[in-house]
C-alpha cells in the first residue's frame, strides 16, 4: 500500500527566531483527501528536540505515577508528609526534580523566561497563569464563606428571589472547595483583596509581554468581586433567557434553533396579556430597533435586560410552579450596582494592562452557577477592546449541553454590533462537581451525557468559529485540547477553508509537561501553539499541583501513547548515541 505523496511546505514563522525550523519535512497520510498541510504527529525526534533525556525520563516517570488513583488522591498529604521528613530546602529540590518541575515553569516572571524563550525557539508561546491558591480546610471554607455571608447580609437588604434549583446554596460548602480536587477558588474576604488579586493579574500581564511576543495572560472573574454577586447575577440572566424559551414555545417557535426563534412583537404582547402579565407590557417592545422590525429573537431579548433591571416598570408575571405573580426581575440593589461597576472597573484595567503589553487577555471560564455572569460581563468587555482585534477571549466549555447555542449566540452578537470574536474552546474541568451538584439539588444535570457527545459538541463549536473566521478574518480561537483527534479535525477544516497558519486567528494550547508530542510539531511546522504556562513559589504552588493532578486524571490515565512516543524517543537516543543529548539555547 502507498504511503502517500510528502512534500515540503514553508509557513512563515509565528515568532521572532523560529525561522530556521519553519521550513518543515510534513507527511500528508495516506489518501488524496487528506489535508494539504498536515503535521506528522510520530516523529519523535523533532517532538521531543526541545527536551534533554533527563527531561524524558522525568516526563515518563511523572505521568506514570499521574496515572495511579492512590497517588493522586491523596496527593496533598503525600506531600505534606514528605515535607515533613525531608525538611523544606529537600522538599523543594524534590519537587523541582519531579512534579514542580514538569509542570511549573519556575518561581517568578524572572526565573521563567529560559523556558519560555527555549519554547519561542521551537514556535511554541506561552499563556502565562501565576498559580498560587489558597490551602485552606473545608472548616477554613466553611468559616470564609459564613463571614461573606454576614458581611452581605450587613451591607445590602434583598427581596425575596424566586432561586432557580441550580443557583440555590449548599450548607455543606460543597460548591468552591470539594477535596483538594475542587477548581481553583478566589474566597471573597474585602475588596482590598480583589485589588491585590488585580495587582496580580496585572503583573502576569506584564510578564508575558516582557517574556515572550504576542503572548496571552489568563484570568479568573470570581477573584474580581463578590462570587455571591456574580451567582445571583447568573441567576437573573438564566431566569430571563429560560423566559424567552418559554414564549417561543408557546407561540410555537421551539423547533427551530435559538438565532431562529423571531418572536412577533403583537402575537407576545397578546399573549403576555393573556397570560396574566402586570404592567405596561407595551412600553417593553417599543426601542426603535424592535418598532422598525417588528419581531424579537434571544439577542434583542437579552439586551432588554440592561434598562428594565434599572426600570421601575417591571413586568409581573405568574410563577410557573406557584401561579403567584411576581416580578420577573428584581431590580438590583444599591450594592449589587456597585458590585458589578467594581467588577467592570477591574476588568477594564486589566484590558488597558493588556492592550498596553500586547497580551491577549483569556477570561477563564468557571462553574454553571457563575458562569452566565462570568460570560456576561466578559462581553461587555470585548464591545469595548475587541474593536479592532480580539484582546479579550471568553471560554466556552463544551461539555455543556448549551455551548454551541452560547457560541453562536456570541458570534452572531459580534457581527451585529461590529466587535471581534475571541473565543478559547474547551473541554472542562468542573464535570464531578457539576453532576454531584444537579444530582444533589435535583435539577437537570448540564454536563453532556458522554465524551463522545462532548467531542462532537467541541467539533461542532470549533466548526462555527471557523466558518466565522473564514468570513470574518478578525474573529480568533484558541483551540485548547489535549485531544489528537481534535487537533487533527481543526488542520483538516483550515485546509478545507483556506485558512493559513501564518494569519494568526487559529492558536492551539496544550498544558506545560504534558503532550509536548502536539505542541512541538505544531510550532515547529508555522501553527500559533501555546503552553499553559504555571508559575509560582514551590511551596504556594503546591495546591495547584494537587488540583491539576486531579482534574486531569482522565488524560493522566489515558497518556499511553505519550509515553510510548516517550520510550520511543529515548531506544532512538540510545541506539543512535545521543544518550547526552541537551538542547542549547
Amino acid at each position: 500500500m502507498s504511503l502517500g505523496r510528502s512534500v515540503y511546505v514553508c509557513f512563515r514563522p509565528c515568532f521572532r527566531g523560529a525561522s530556521p525550523l519553519s521550513r518543515r519535512f510534513v507527511d500528508y497520510g495516506r489518501h488524496a483527501s487528506d489535508p494539504a498541510f498536515s503535521v506528522d504527529f510520530d516523529q519523535t525526534k523533532d517532538a521531543y528536540k526541545s527536551k534533554a533525556t533527563l527531561e524524558l525520563l522525568r516526563n515518563l516517570l511523572v505521568l506514570k505515577l499521574c496515572s495511579y488513583d492512590a497517588l493522586v488522591d491523596n496527593s496533598k498529604e503525600i506531600m505534606d508528609l514528605s515535607k515533613m521528613l525531608l525538611g523544606q530546602k529537600a522538599f523543594e529540590q524534590l519537587m523541582k526534580m519531579t512534579f514542580y518541575g514538569q509542570f511549573v515553569a519556575g518561581e517568578d516572571h524572572q526565573s521563567i523566561k529560559p523556558l519560555i524563550q527555549k519554547n519561542r525557539t521551537f514556535g511554541v508561546g506561552s499563556v502565562l497563569d501565576y498559580s498560587v491558591e489558597e490551602d485552606i480546610s473545608q472548616e477554613g471554607t466553611r468559616r470564609k464563606e459564613m463571614r461573606s455571608d454576614v458581611s452581605l447580609a450587613e451591607e445590602e437588604t434583598l427581596g425575596t428571589v424566586h432561586s432557580g434549583r441550580n443557583f440555590m446554596p449548599r450548607g455543606h460548602f460543597k460548591d468552591h472547595q470539594d477535596g483538594v480536587g475542587s477548581p481553583q477558588t478566589f474566597f471573597y474576604s474585602d475588596e482590598a483583596k480583589c485589588d491585590q488579586h488585580m495587582e496580580t493579574f496585572m503583573k502576569c500581564i506584564r510578564a508575558s509581554g516582557g517574556s515572550s511576543e504576542d503572548g496571552f495572560a489568563a484570568i479568573k472573574m470570581t477573584a474580581l468581586g463578590r462570587p455571591k454577586f456574580l451567582v445571583r447575577f447568573s441567576e437573573v440572566l438564566v431566569k430571563w433567557r429560560r423566559f424567552f424559551s418559554f414564549l417561543a414555545a408557546k407561540l410555537g417557535k421551539d423547533d427551530r434553533e435559538v438565532l431562529e426563534q423571531k418572536l412577533d412583537l403583537e402575537q407576545l404582547q397578546a399573549f403576555l396579556t393573556e397570560f396574566g402579565a402586570k404592567g405596561n407590557i407595551h412600553s417593553w417592545f417599543t426601542c426603535e430597533k424592535l418598532h422598525s422590525s417588528r419581531t424579537i429573537d434571544i439577542l434583542d431579548w437579552n439586551n432588554l435586560i440592561d434598562e428594565r433591571m434599572k426600570s421601575s416598570d417591571l413586568l409581573v408575571v405568574p410563577n410557573l410552579e406557584t401561579g403567584c405573580l411576581e416580578p420577573l426581575l428584581r431590580k438590583f440593589t444599591e450594592e449589587e450596582e456597585k458590585q458589578m461597576k467594581r467588577i467592570l472597573q477591574r476588568m477594564e484595567v486589566l484590558a488597558k494592562c493588556a492592550e498596553e503589553n500586547r497580551v491577549r487577555l483569556m477570561v477563564d471560564a468557571e462553574q454553571t452557577y457563575f458562569q452566565p455572569a462570568i460570560s456576561r460581563l466578559t462581553l461587555e468587555t470585548q464591545r469595548i477592546f475587541n474593536t479592532q482585534k480580539p484582546v479579550i477571549f471568553n471560554t466556552y466549555q463544551c461539555y455543556l449541553k448549551e455551548a454551541y447555542e452560547n457560541v453562536c449566540m456570541d458570534v452572531e452578537l459580534s457581527k451585529r454590533e461590529g466587535w471581534c470574536f475571541g473565543a478559547k474552546l474547551v473541554r472542562g474541568a468542573y464535570l464531578n462537581q457539576e453532576r454531584s451538584r444537579a444530582e444533589d439539588l435535583s435539577y437537570e444535570d448540564p454536563i453532556n451525557p458522554d465524551y463522545e457527545s462532548t467531542n462532537h459538541m467541541y467539533h461542532r463549536c470549533l466548526d462555527h468559529v471557523l466558518e466565522e473566521i473564514e468570513r470574518n478574518r478578525k474573529a480568533n480561537v484558541m483551540v485548547a485540547s489535549h485531544n489528537m483527534d481534535t487537533i487533527k479535525h481543526t488542520l483538516r477544516r483550515m485546509n478545507e477553508m483556506g485558512l493559513s497558519p501564518s494569519d494568526k486567528n487559529i492558536y492551539f494550547g496544550q498544558l506545560l509537561g504534558m503532550c509536548d508530542q502536539i505542541s512541538f510539531p505544531l510550532g515547529q511546522a508555522g501553527f500559533p501553539v501555546y503552553k499553559y504556562v504555571p508559575y509560582g513559589p514551590v511551596n504556594e504552588v503546591i495546591p495547584y499541583l494537587s488540583r491539576r493532578a486531579q482534574e486531569n486524571r482522565g488524560v493522566m490515565k489515558g497518556a499511553q501513547a505519550e509515553r510510548e512516543l516517550l520510550w520511543k524517543e529515548l531506544i532512538r537516543r540510545l541506539t543512535s548515541g545521543e544518550l547526552l543529548y541537551t538542547h542549547v539555547l
